[in-house]
């Protein structure tokens, strides 16, 4: 009825250690810059929808900080940025505060795990930023 499972030497495990040297590996550091610079670039995103909603200078400011980081992360790479917002329809902005909020929260994790002070430092004041702006300040 059913094919008996195989074991021993006739069968070759799908995964050796010959099959993982052709691929490249990155090291913890490389694949923290990595998620640290899609955390920004996501916060960055959603910074350029906030400033399409409502413009304001201290906005400007945080994007283009944010630009910077992104691109130090990335090897100089500037991230790609839209001029308009993306959403369908209008979002709200206390949504958008909250998004920015969590997505600075996790930029802080990663950018503390890798020691990067200046991220931490951007992505905690954009966290202080975001909780004001979008009432979540918890007494």
């Amino acid at each position: 009825m059913y094919e008996p499972i195989r074991t021993g030497p006739s069968r070759r495990s799908v995964h050796t250690m010959a099959d993982t040297r052709d691929f490249p590996h990155r090291s913890r550091e490389e694949e923290l810059d990595i998620q640290l610079a899609g955390h920004l670039a996501a916060l960055l995103a959603v910074t350029d929808e906030l400033r399409a909603l409502a413009p304001a200078e201290e906005l400007d400011e945080a994007a283009e900080e944010l630009s910077r980081q992104v691109a130090r992360l990335r090897g100089g790479l500037p991230p790609v940025r839209s001029a308009v917002a993306s959403a369908i329809h209008e979002p709200h902005a206390t949504a958008l505060h909250q998004r920015a909020h969590a997505l600075a929260g996790r930029a802080l994790v990663v950018a503390a795990s890798r020691a990067d002070t200046a991220a931490a430092i951007l992505a905690a004041r954009r966290m202080e930023a975001h909780a004001s702006a979008g009432d979540l300040v918890t007494a």
